[in-house]
Protein backbone atom coordinates (compact mmCIF):
# COMPACT_ATOMS: atom_id res chain seq x y z
CA UNK A 1 0.00 0.00 0.00
CA UNK A 2 1.19 3.48 -0.75
CA UNK A 3 -0.38 5.01 2.38
CA UNK A 4 1.39 4.69 5.70
CA UNK A 5 -0.63 3.06 8.46
CA UNK A 6 -1.68 5.03 11.52
CA UNK A 7 -0.02 3.44 14.51
CA UNK A 8 0.10 3.94 18.26
CA UNK A 9 3.30 5.68 19.40
CA UNK A 10 6.10 3.30 20.23
CA UNK A 11 4.85 0.44 18.08
CA UNK A 12 6.02 1.62 14.64
CA UNK A 13 9.27 -0.31 14.97
CA UNK A 14 7.25 -3.55 14.94
CA UNK A 15 5.47 -2.92 11.62
CA UNK A 16 8.00 -5.04 9.69
CA UNK A 17 6.83 -8.01 11.79
CA UNK A 18 3.39 -7.89 10.15
CA UNK A 19 3.73 -10.07 7.07
CA UNK A 20 1.48 -9.47 4.07
CA UNK A 21 0.30 -12.68 2.40
CA UNK A 22 -1.39 -12.12 -0.98
CA UNK A 23 -4.43 -14.17 -2.04
CA UNK A 24 -5.08 -15.72 1.38
CA UNK A 25 -7.54 -17.15 2.24
CA UNK A 26 -8.98 -16.36 -1.20
CA UNK A 27 -7.75 -14.58 -4.33
CA UNK A 28 -7.79 -10.81 -3.95
CA UNK A 29 -7.36 -10.81 -0.15
CA UNK A 30 -4.12 -9.36 1.25
CA UNK A 31 -3.84 -11.14 4.61
CA UNK A 32 -2.07 -9.36 7.49
CA UNK A 33 -0.16 -12.17 9.24
CA UNK A 34 0.80 -11.36 12.83
CA UNK A 35 2.62 -14.67 13.40
CA UNK A 36 6.07 -12.99 13.20
CA UNK A 37 4.87 -10.27 15.60
CA UNK A 38 3.74 -12.73 18.28
CA UNK A 39 6.92 -14.73 17.71
CA UNK A 40 9.02 -11.76 18.81
CA UNK A 41 8.91 -11.46 22.61
CA UNK A 42 9.50 -7.71 22.75
CA UNK A 43 6.88 -6.99 20.08
CA UNK A 44 4.30 -9.33 21.60
CA UNK A 45 4.76 -7.78 25.03
CA UNK A 46 4.56 -4.21 23.70
CA UNK A 47 1.41 -4.87 21.66
CA UNK A 48 -0.26 -6.77 24.50
CA UNK A 49 0.55 -3.99 26.98
CA UNK A 50 -0.77 -1.32 24.61
CA UNK A 51 -4.04 -3.23 24.16
CA UNK A 52 -4.32 -3.97 27.89
CA UNK A 53 -3.87 -0.26 28.69
CA UNK A 54 -6.81 0.64 26.43
CA UNK A 55 -8.98 -2.26 27.62
CA UNK A 56 -8.36 -1.48 31.31
CA UNK A 57 -10.04 1.92 30.88
CA UNK A 58 -13.25 0.07 29.93
CA UNK A 59 -13.26 -1.79 33.29
CA UNK A 60 -14.14 -5.26 31.98
CA UNK A 61 -15.14 -8.19 34.14
CA UNK A 62 -14.50 -10.57 31.26
CA UNK A 63 -12.37 -10.48 28.10
CA UNK A 64 -13.99 -12.25 25.15
CA UNK A 65 -11.40 -13.60 22.70
CA UNK A 66 -12.41 -14.48 19.15
CA UNK A 67 -10.94 -17.62 17.55
CA UNK A 68 -8.15 -17.97 16.94
CA UNK A 69 -5.72 -15.10 17.19
CA UNK A 70 -8.09 -13.24 19.49
CA UNK A 71 -7.41 -16.02 22.03
CA UNK A 72 -3.74 -15.11 22.05
CA UNK A 73 -4.24 -11.45 22.88
CA UNK A 74 -7.45 -11.95 24.87
CA UNK A 75 -5.88 -14.44 27.27
CA UNK A 76 -2.79 -12.28 27.80
CA UNK A 77 -4.93 -9.20 28.46
CA UNK A 78 -7.30 -11.04 30.81
CA UNK A 79 -4.35 -12.39 32.82
CA UNK A 80 -2.74 -8.94 32.99
CA UNK A 81 -6.02 -7.35 34.20
CA UNK A 82 -6.91 -10.21 36.57
CA UNK A 83 -10.27 -10.91 34.92
CA UNK A 84 -11.78 -13.98 33.28
CA UNK A 85 -11.52 -14.85 29.60
CA UNK A 86 -14.33 -16.31 27.48
CA UNK A 87 -13.51 -17.97 24.14
CA UNK A 88 -15.67 -17.55 21.05
CA UNK A 89 -15.10 -20.45 18.65
CA UNK A 90 -16.10 -21.85 15.31
CA UNK A 91 -19.08 -24.27 15.44
CA UNK A 92 -18.60 -27.65 17.04
CA UNK A 93 -15.41 -26.80 18.95
CA UNK A 94 -16.89 -26.14 22.40
CA UNK A 95 -17.60 -29.08 24.71
CA UNK A 96 -20.77 -27.78 26.39
CA UNK A 97 -24.07 -26.12 25.44
CA UNK A 98 -23.41 -23.22 23.13
CA UNK A 99 -25.19 -20.27 21.55
CA UNK A 100 -24.55 -19.77 17.80
CA UNK A 101 -24.49 -16.62 15.68
CA UNK A 102 -24.13 -16.59 11.87
CA UNK A 103 -22.43 -13.62 10.21
CA UNK A 104 -21.00 -12.36 6.92
CA UNK A 105 -17.26 -12.10 6.25
CA UNK A 106 -15.50 -10.03 3.64
CA UNK A 107 -15.04 -13.32 1.75
CA UNK A 108 -18.14 -15.43 2.61
CA UNK A 109 -20.24 -16.44 5.63
CA UNK A 110 -19.44 -18.24 8.85
CA UNK A 111 -20.76 -18.85 12.36
CA UNK A 112 -19.43 -18.49 15.89
CA UNK A 113 -20.36 -20.14 19.16
CA UNK A 114 -19.94 -19.33 22.83
CA UNK A 115 -20.87 -21.38 25.88
CA UNK A 116 -24.31 -20.27 26.99
CA UNK A 117 -22.95 -19.26 30.42
CA UNK A 118 -19.62 -17.79 29.25
CA UNK A 119 -20.32 -14.20 30.23
CA UNK A 120 -23.30 -14.58 32.57
CA UNK A 121 -24.24 -10.90 32.38
CA UNK A 122 -20.68 -9.62 32.81
CA UNK A 123 -19.22 -6.35 31.51
CA UNK A 124 -17.12 -7.53 28.55
CA UNK A 125 -14.45 -6.33 26.17
CA UNK A 126 -14.14 -8.22 22.90
CA UNK A 127 -10.59 -8.72 21.61
CA UNK A 128 -9.33 -9.89 18.22
CA UNK A 129 -6.25 -9.43 16.10
CA UNK A 130 -7.98 -7.79 13.13
CA UNK A 131 -10.99 -5.61 12.36
CA UNK A 132 -11.98 -5.89 8.69
CA UNK A 133 -15.68 -5.57 7.81
CA UNK A 134 -16.78 -5.93 11.43
CA UNK A 135 -18.94 -9.00 10.81
CA UNK A 136 -17.08 -11.30 13.19
CA UNK A 137 -16.89 -8.70 15.96
CA UNK A 138 -20.55 -7.69 15.55
CA UNK A 139 -21.61 -11.36 15.72
CA UNK A 140 -19.58 -11.74 18.91
CA UNK A 141 -21.22 -8.62 20.38
CA UNK A 142 -24.62 -10.17 19.62
CA UNK A 143 -23.57 -13.39 21.38
CA UNK A 144 -22.54 -11.40 24.45
CA UNK A 145 -25.80 -9.42 24.43
CA UNK A 146 -27.90 -12.59 24.06
CA UNK A 147 -26.41 -13.75 27.36
CA UNK A 148 -27.27 -10.49 29.07
CA UNK A 149 -23.66 -9.35 28.94
CA UNK A 150 -22.70 -5.73 28.38
CA UNK A 151 -20.22 -4.96 25.60
CA UNK A 152 -18.04 -2.23 27.09
CA UNK A 153 -15.93 -2.07 23.94
CA UNK A 154 -13.80 -3.87 21.40
CA UNK A 155 -10.03 -3.87 20.89
CA UNK A 156 -7.96 -4.94 17.89
CA UNK A 157 -4.29 -5.06 17.01
CA UNK A 158 -4.95 -4.13 13.36
CA UNK A 159 -7.83 -2.30 11.70
CA UNK A 160 -8.35 -2.30 7.94
CA UNK A 161 -10.12 1.06 7.90
CA UNK A 162 -10.82 0.95 4.17
CA UNK A 163 -13.23 -1.98 4.77
CA UNK A 164 -15.48 0.06 7.08
CA UNK A 165 -15.67 -2.37 9.99
CA UNK A 166 -15.85 0.43 12.54
CA UNK A 167 -19.21 1.39 11.02
CA UNK A 168 -20.62 -2.06 11.82
CA UNK A 169 -19.61 -1.42 15.44
CA UNK A 170 -20.85 2.17 15.67
CA UNK A 171 -22.71 1.49 18.94
CA UNK A 172 -19.48 0.54 20.73
CA UNK A 173 -16.15 1.95 21.80
CA UNK A 174 -13.53 0.60 19.36
CA UNK A 175 -9.77 0.66 19.89
CA UNK A 176 -7.12 -0.39 17.38
CA UNK A 177 -3.35 -0.07 17.53
CA UNK A 178 -2.52 -0.10 13.81
CA UNK A 179 -4.88 1.25 11.16
CA UNK A 180 -4.39 0.69 7.44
Amino acid sequence: MADQPLIVDGLARFLPLIREVPDFPKPGILFKDITPLIGDGEAFRAVTEALAERVAKLKPERVVGIESRGFIFGAAIAARLGVGMAPVRKPGKLPWRAVRETYALEYGTDALEMHEDAVAGARCVIVDDLLATGGTAAATARLVARQGGQVAGLAFVIELGFLGGRGALADYSVESLIRY
